[in-house]
């Protein structure tokens, strides 16, 4: 046991880690990396963890934050997202049409903008609370529940067979 939380309370979040890792890296393998750096780090900056419930989301930006920097070394194209062992999804072999808008669901997330995809998955995917994202994003609340906002609409405007036209930078 490590101060007032348990091994436990730790090993819970490793399922929900995998997850969010998996679809930041979009490979079994770097996710499964990221999360063992992940716990590497948490153990090594124990001390700065406060109180009992806030390890999940202390746990997420860490997590986040590695991939982040990851990110940024290694300046690489993602590969496209697939389900290597199929853990996380249902078996659509009884209803094609489910099997279909399944897919057209998640070639519609995958193609979300990737600010827009992390806040959606951990609101809708991980039942985060929005103060709970803005800190492992580390965006205010006001950018999370925005950024939610765009990406169901984006979601939904998609699904339903009409057009997104993407948002322009103006500088």
């Amino acid at each position: 046991m490590l101060g007032s939380v348990s091994d436990l309370d730790i090993e819970a979040q490793i399922p929900a880690l995998r997850r969010f890792a998996r679809s930041l890296a979009r490979n079994a393998d770097d996710a499964d990396e990221l999360v063992q750096d992940t716990l590497l780090q948490a153990l090594s900056r124990w001390r700065q963890l406060q109180k009992r419930g806030s390890v999940r989301a202390w746990l997420f930006q860490i997590l986040f934050n590695l991939h982040r920097t990851q990110g940024r070394s290694r300046q690489r194209e993602w590969a496209r997202f697939t389900h290597d062992d199929g853990a996380d999804c249902t078996d659509p072999s009884g209803d094609q049409s489910q099997a279909l808008h399944l897919g057209d669901a998640l070639s519609a997330l995958v193609r979300l903008p990737q600010a827009q995809r992390i806040v959606l998955e951990l609101v809708a995917v991980e039942e985060m609370t929005y103060e709970e994202v803005a800190r492992v994003t580390d965006v205010p609340i006001g950018t999370v529940m925005s950024r939610l906002s765009r990406a169901r609409e984006r979601l939904r405007i998609e699904l339903e067979g009409g057009n997104v036209t993407p948002f322009r930078r103006i500088k």
